[in-house]
């Protein structure tokens, strides 16, 4: 299959927890496990070499998406060129954008706050488009995550808790719940609760009862979710190997307490190792090199 006949078929069939943008469609677990797989060559050192370059627009406070994106394109064979996010924020049409690039380029990746110009850019069919983040969600961050929980046993048993607000995180799991049939409670007040998630305002109850805990940054909502902080004394209350895994940037004393950070449930920063490969995959698989 040739890759722009791949791309269409991403974008009919993929949902944004592969890096494709359309958030309303789902993915298959057996596309999930191919990426997967991919991520597992790149990190044994076996993984599919690519020749070609890789346009990538980021904002300024972009790290770890940026990080391992750039790196990941390098070490894989293609060359990342990189622009400001704010580059796609000027009159040209951005079909016009994603069809000259066309010419020279291979693969976009476009971490935006609106959704909506990664969705325009991926209508052309010019070429793959992997979503790097918008303020609606969040795909391969998560994606990473599961990958990395993935490394330490079945995914499909573990009963998964997100404390927090709706916003691109809680909606990129709830993606993620819907594409795999993950077991997934929200835990926040009742008004920040994301459209269509199991929710409870029982943190406790809920901890209790979770295999991993998730967090996000409250946003604008911090005062309302001072009660949902994630403390050692929550932690404590959870199931024997349950694994705590907030969000970063995280901060200490407001999602989440410097106690927790310490606590033996926090997965520590080499969770996120798995990011380097996992963007690989992602761009792997969009560019049919598996």
């Amino acid at each position: 299959m040739s890759r722009r006949c791949r791309y269409r078929t991403l974008l009919r069939a993929v949902s944004t927890v592969v890096g494709c943008v359309l958030s309303s469609s789902s993915m298959s677990s057996s596309d999930v496990n191919a990426v997967f797989d991919l991520a597992d060559a790149y990190r044994e050192g076996r993984g599919p070499m690519a020749k070609g370059s890789a346009v990538m627009f980021f904002p300024p406070t972009s790290l770890r998406t940026r990080v391992t994106f750039e790196r990941g394109a390098s070490l894989m064979g293609l060359e990342p060129i990189v622009f400001p996010d704010t580059t796609l924020d000027k009159p040209e049409s951005l079909a016009d954008v994603a069809q000259y690039l066309d010419n020279w380029i291979d693969l976009i990746v476009v971490r935006h706050h609106d959704l909506a110009v990664v969705a325009a850019l991926a209508a052309t069919h010019a070429m793959p488009i992997v979503n790097a983040m918008t303020d609606e969600n969040h795909p391969c961050e998560v994606l990473s995550d599961l990958y990395s929980l993935r490394q330490r046993g079945d995914i499909s048993s573990l009963r998964f808790l997100f404390v927090g607000a709706d916003g691109n995180i809680a909606r990129a799991w709830q993606e993620a719940a819907r594409a795999l049939q993950l077991d997934l409670v929200q835990s926040c007040p009742t008004e920040l609760a994301t459209p269509g998630a199991v929710w409870t305002q029982d943190l406790e109850a809920a901890v209790r009862s979770a295999d991993v805990i998730l967090t996000d940054g409250p946003g604008a909502h911090a005062e309302a979710l001072e009660p949902y902080q994630i403390t050692e004394a929550l932690l404590d209350l959870a199931p024997a190997g349950a694994r705590f895994n907030p969000c970063p940037p995280f901060v200490r004393g407001r999602e989440l307490s410097a106690d927790a950070v310490g606590h033996p449930a926090f997965v520590g920063h080499e969770f996120k190792a798995g990011l380097l490969t996992v963007q690989q995959a992602v761009m792997a698989f969009c560019l049919d090199l598996g």
